[in-house]
């Protein structure tokens, strides 16, 4: 099931990347013989995967020739990607080595 959720996600990167880049970010599992569960950080998640559901799983399932397979969603806060940036990457390399901070204050490295 990942291998062709991959080559469909691959597919909609190209037909439409908006649509991939909402939906990208949402994880399958294979949680009974019948039952698969989507994993979804968002709202904006679930409802791009809603639309694009029947045609990833209409092709899925004559794949597979299992045609009971059901759908769960399921909300997980983990899945949220936080976007760094170089202050933060800078804050981590200051607990490494304290003395970037008085090169930061010496040097007045704009890090914005």
């Amino acid at each position: 099931m990942q291998i062709k959720w991959q080559v469909f996600l691959n597919d909609l990167f190209i037909k439409d990347q908006v649509t991939y880049f909402a939906v990208n970010t949402a994880k399958l599992h294979k949680k009974e013989e019948n039952v698969v569960e989507i994993l979804y950080p968002s709202d904006l998640v679930k409802t791009e995967f809603e639309k694009i559901q029947a045609q990833f799983f209409n092709h899925f399932k004559r794949k597979v020739n299992n045609y009971k397979i059901e759908v769960s969603y399921r909300e997980d806060k983990k899945l949220i990607k936080k976007q760094e940036t170089k202050r933060d990457i800078f804050q981590k390399f200051v607990e490494i080595n304290p003395v970037l901070k008085d090169l930061d204050e010496l040097m007045r490295l704009d890090l914005s």
